[in-house]
């Protein structure tokens, strides 16, 4: 996972906390609604990233580019 990925999927996260947060504090269940749809997508993603990490390293070692 590039730090560029990284550094995006930790925002959405932290964006998405701040939502529910705020959502939860006024009553809003539409904006923590959306605050937790916004983290559950950084995970999806943060799993994504992970897979293709593994995929590459499990390739290199295949191919004798460890």
């Amino acid at each position: 996972m590039g730090v560029h990925d990284k550094f995006e999927n930790k925002a959405e996260e932290l964006k998405g906390r701040a939502k529910e947060s705020a959502g939860a504090a006024t009553g809003d269940e539409d904006l923590k609604n959306e605050g937790q749809a916004d983290q559950g997508s950084s995970a999806m993603k943060k799993g994504a990233e992970k897979i293709k990490d593994t995929a590459n390293k499990a390739a290199d070692k295949i191919t004798g580019k460890d």
